[in-house]
Formats: C-alpha cells, structure tokens, sequence
C-alpha cells in the first residue's frame, strides 16, 4: 500500500479506501473466537448481523454471515454465548468499515471452556501465580472492607448483612459492577484495582452468586487473575458454591465457598471474640492467684525455717561455740605456758646448781693466768708468776712463792 503523496497530491478518501480494500481481500480466512453481544436477524434478509466481544480486552468487531449459515446453529447459539467463527475480513468502502464475513459458526462448548480452562490454570500455576508463598495473611479484624460485587445482588446482601452482624462496627467501600457478561472482566478489574488504590481498605472481596460455568467465566479471565496477583491488599474470593472453582479461587489469598462464607472468614464474630476474651481472663486471673498462692506458701514455709523465725539463735549457738573455743584455747595455752614455765623453774635449777658460780659460792676460787687460762695443775706456774684468783663475790691478784705456794693479795 505504500503510495508517494504529499500535502500538494493527496490521495482522495475513495482512494484510500479502495486501497485498503484491496490489502484487506488478500487476506485469508481465520478462526475467531469471541462473545456474542449483538444479534440482529431482520426478518425477511438474507444475512445474519452479529457483534463478537473479547471481554478481556472490551475489543468488537462486527459479524455477517448468511442465514443458511447462522440458522445452524441458531438453536443453540444467542446472546452472550461464546463462539468460534471461521470468517474472511471484509471492508465496506462507502463507510469505511472493517467486518467479518462468517462462512461457519461453531458454539464453544461447557467441556471445550473447561479444557481451554485447564490449560491456562497450569500455565499461570507453572508462573508461580498460585503458589501458598504469594499468599498475603488476612488482618484479624479489618477496619474497612472493599466489596466487589453484582448491584442488589444477594451476594451483596449475604456478605453485608452477615458481616456487620458479626462486627457492627465494620465497614464496607462496595464497588458494583457486571459479574457476567462481555463488560464484567474489564469492569471487575478496575474496581479491584480502585480498592487496592485505596489505603485504608485492608481486605477486597470479590463476590458473585452460583451460575453456569459459562456465567462464571469472567472469574477465570487471566487479566483478571494477574491483577489479582498483582494486588498488594489481600483479595478473598466468593464466587459461587462450595462446587464452583474459577481461576480467582486459585489466586485470591483466600477462597471462600459462598459470600456468607467470606463473611464469616473476614470478619470475626464480637460474640465469640468477647466469649474468649472473658476465657483468656479467666485463665489469666487463675494463673496469677496460682502464682500468688504458690509463693505466698513458699514465703510461709521460708518464714517457718528456724534461720528465719529466730535469726539470733545461730548467732548465739555460734557465740557459744565460739567462747567454748576460746575457753578451751585459753585452758590450753595455760597448760603449755605452765609446763614451759615449770620445764624452764627446773632447767634453771639445774643449771644454777651446775654453773660455776654456784661452786664460788660455797667457798671455791678459780685461778688465771695472765692470759685467761684457768690454772688445774701446779706445774703450769712458775715460781713468783702473778695470777688472779676468782672467788663469788669478785677478784683478786696472788702470786707463786717459791715454794710452789700461792702468795695473797689484794682482792678487787
């Protein structure tokens, strides 16, 4: 298609068109698959209108196909169902519009959604979108609670009537929207992502009553699902009955079999918390009178010990000990001090009666030479050698006669 043109040779709009018409007839034919949102069977015409729907992604395009082709599988194919059309792109050049011309119609059936279901479970799983670790714990009481749900639906009412019965004081941020349909994925979403926008919403619930597996299908959309995950509030998911199970059960941190359920799992009931905070005081109150009454009995049974009632009485046993000791010591050192007393009275007699001094006393003297020796034999003198004599009360000088006698002196 590529054409030279300029602000001085434009292309005029007929051209344009019929160039595009031409890229678009060399196309082939492809398989198509989508929700019915539009259905237009004029009576009388030839060809069937349809509008094909991708709610992921809220992206029409429009359908014609002959009546010989619809009336196949008009029995089971109207509003809201979802098909798989092999069609060829047309464009109409008057208008300047793309559509597709549908040569076969195939309905998706329950069996062939849950296949296309199973596969794309195991995909987001093999991406870690359900693992337990993603899981965000839930508060134990939040203060404000973003619903999502279906407008004067009984999931609404099942989930407000039976929280605010449980916890008056709760508080709810609904967003309503479409559970079902072409417009419920796009519209779901955003509400989730609004909520999770908001900081004061601790926990998002995403509600919705039983219905068909293809009523339920919204909830298994992957963009869904990846906003889910993608959510830093924790999100519960209610959709359904207890059998029901979308792909949002899977991601969600919580599943919940029913809203009354989610309720219940939310919310904690002020009955039951006021019955155990009554039954953690009572055991609180028994454990702390137990306590006292065991140390009140330890106290007693210290008070009664005889180092406690009489705190003297060791003191004075041990004095009494103590002076006993002392006593015994004393008598003791007594007894040393007189045996070493009569030991030294007798030692000192005897000594006095052996010394020297003793002997002079009785009338003995002692004679010395001139240098010191004691005289024992008359032959150590010589005759007029000068010696003194020692006797008990002093000293005198004598001398040797010739004779060999002792001559007297004065005494000193």
């Amino acid at each position: 298609m590529a054409v030279n043109t300029s602000p001085e040779s434009p292309l005029p709009v007929g051209e344009v068109s019929r160039l595009i018409g031409g890229w678009i007839d060399r196309l082939g034919a492809v398989w198509v698959e989508g929700q019915i949102t539009q259905l237009s069977r004029r009576p009388g015409a030839g060809v069937v209108f349809l509008t094909l729907r991708d709610p992921s992604y809220d992206i029409s395009v429009s359908v014609t196909a002959y009546r010989q082709v619809f009336d196949a599988v008009a029995d089971v194919v109207s509003e809201g169902a979802r098909v798989v059309v092999l069609a060829k792109p047309e464009w109409y050049a008057p208008r300047g519009q793309l559509s597709l011309r549908a040569t076969e119609i195939k309905p998706v059936g329950v069996g062939e959604l849950l296949a296309r279901l199973e596969m794309l479970k195991k995909s987001l799983a093999a991406e870690g979108l359900f693992a337990p670790e993603r899981k965000k714990p839930l508060p134990f009481l939040p203060q404000l609670i973003g619903l999502v749900c279906g407008r004067a639906s009984a999931a609404e009412r099942d989930v407000l009537e039976n929280a605010r019965h449980r916890w008056p004081a709760v508080r709810f941020e609904v967003r309503n929207v479409p559970v079902q349909g072409v417009h419920a994925v796009p519209q779901v979403v955003q509400a989730v992502k609004e909520l999770d926008e908001i900081d004061a919403v601790d926990v998002i619930i995403v509600a919705r009553g039983g219905g068909s597996v293809e009523d339920l299908l919204p909830f298994s959309d992957e963009q869904l699902v990846r906003a889910v995950a993608s959510c830093r509030t924790p999100v519960v998911s209610a959709i359904g009955h207890e059998p029901d199970n979308p792909l949002l059960d899977h991601v969600a941190d919580l599943r919940a079999s029913t809203p009354t359920d989610a309720a219940k799992k939310v919310v904690p009931d002020v009955g039951e918390e006021y019955e155990r905070v009554r039954m953690l005081r009572d055991r609180a109150r028994r454990c702390v009178e137990g306590l006292v009454d065991r140390e009140e009995r330890g106290l007693a049974h210290a008070l009664a010990r005889p180092s406690i009632e009489d705190p003297h009485r060791m003191i004075d046993e041990r004095a009494d000990h103590v002076a006993s000791l002392l006593d015994r010591g004393r008598r003791c050192l007594g007894h040393h001090l007189d045996r070493a007393q009569s030991e030294l009275t007798h030692t000192h007699a005897r000594v006095v009666a052996l010394s020297p001094a003793a002997t002079l006393k009785r009338g003995y003297a002692v004679l010395q030479r001139a240098d010191g020796h004691v005289v024992r034999d008359p032959d150590e003198v010589t005759a007029d050698e000068a010696l003194r004599a020692r006797v008990a009360e002093g000293e005198f000088s004598v001398r040797v006669d010739a004779r060999g006698d002792t001559a007297g002196g004065t005494g000193e």
